[in-house]
């Protein structure tokens, strides 16, 4: 059995929003280089071990590459800051002008950002299968969580089936050399797809989907759709705050915390209603402990900086601001932790 799967799912899902939160709310390049490296190294400790390596490792070359043509798009089309570089004749279209490094200091923070996304995402789905994302699903709605299971590993499964069909087609002296050579690569895919359909839908019947639902009373639905209501108003007005009120940050991110603890109450409200077999429960270990409080902890020191000190995320290489970035070792450090789960992963036997 995989290691990886020793961890608990949900200490995944405390693991990706610690590296997600920090990705999404700075564009400083040391932090996000941080994330990226420690990122990877969970990566690498699970990617050699999983059959959906490969595929999400397309996904992480494609973001690579648009990163790398980002950076001097950027840099043609932004003509903005003080520190040139090169300058180009003015006559030319689009990219007439200066160079700046701001621009190209900009282009690279943006990819950055888009790279370390991609990777935080691809080790969360290399760690925890479709299966298991579809257990953590509410039970209350689990048509939802089914399509979601379903669309989250199309492509991945999709790139796999294409990089099987292509290298059995390479053993057997295929080679494309114009359109018509493209046929015997789709038409294998497309069978697939369909005998991978057929075998879904016909597992799905055989396990009872779409079975009964225990029905709550009117009271209680009444109440369920009441703390829904409150729960979707405090997070809008903490978005709005965020928005309009940059100044009340304190206060926004109480809305969203406090919208966020009514969601998953009821979510878990309703799901308990719901009969769900289980053929086994998933056991807590110690490595789980350990993965869930080191993700907790980052993740609580990156939303109190983004609530109390939000210019300590701050990085706009355009003037007036600064084109170095700064680096605070207390949001550092704990950015560092996010590559526990590759110190606790034990060699494969």
């Amino acid at each position: 059995m995989d290691t990886a799967e020793t961890f608990h799912p949900f200490a995944w899902t405390a693991w990706l929003a610690a590296a997600v939160l920090p990705a999404l709310s700075t564009r400083n390049p040391l932090y996000l280089s941080l994330i990226l490296l420690a990122t990877a190294v969970v990566y690498a400790a699970l990617g050699r071990r999983s059959p959906l390596a490969k595929s999400w490792g397309a996904f992480v070359r494609f973001g690579a590459l648009l990163w790398l043509l980002s950076i001097p798009f950027t840099a043609l089309t932004a003509h903005y800051g003080t520190l040139v570089l090169v300058t180009l004749p003015q006559s030319w279209p689009v990219i007439g002008g200066a160079i700046t490094l701001e621009s190209l200091l900009y282009g690279l923070t943006g990819g950055l950002a888009l790279v370390a996304l991609l990777l935080i995402f691809a080790t969360f789905n290399v760690a925890v299968d479709q299966a298991r994302l579809l257990r953590m699903t509410p039970g209350f709605i689990y048509g939802a969580g089914v399509v979601a299971g379903i669309a989250v590993a199309f492509v991945p499964q999709m790139v796999a089936s294409w990089q099987a069909i292509r290298e059995a087609q390479q053993v057997r002296g295929h080679k494309v050399r114009g359109v018509r050579d493209v046929l015997p690569l789709v038409m294998p895919l497309l069978v697939t797809a369909l005998e991978r359909a057929m075998q879904l839908a016909e597992s799905m019947e055989a396990r009872g989907f779409g079975g009964q639902v225990v029905v709550t009373d009117a009271r209680q639905r009444t109440l369920n759709q009441l703390v829904l209501l409150l729960g979707l108003g405090a997070l809008g007005a903490g978005f709005a705050g965020i928005g309009f009120w940059p100044e009340r940050r304190v206060l926004a991110g109480l809305l969203l915390g406090a919208g966020a603890a009514l969601l998953l109450w009821s979510f878990w409200d309703q799901g308990r209603r719901v009969r769900r077999t289980r053929y086994h429960r998933w056991a807590w270990a110690r490595a789980d402990r350990i993965v869930l409080a080191a993700s907790l902890t980052a993740l609580l020191i990156w939303a109190a900086a983004w609530l109390l000190s939000p210019l300590w995320l701050l990085y706009y290489p355009y003037p007036p601001y600064s084109p170095w970035p700064g680096f605070q070792p207390l949001l550092g450090a704990p950015t560092v932790l996010l590559a526990v789960p590759a110190v606790l992963l034990k060699p494969r036997a």
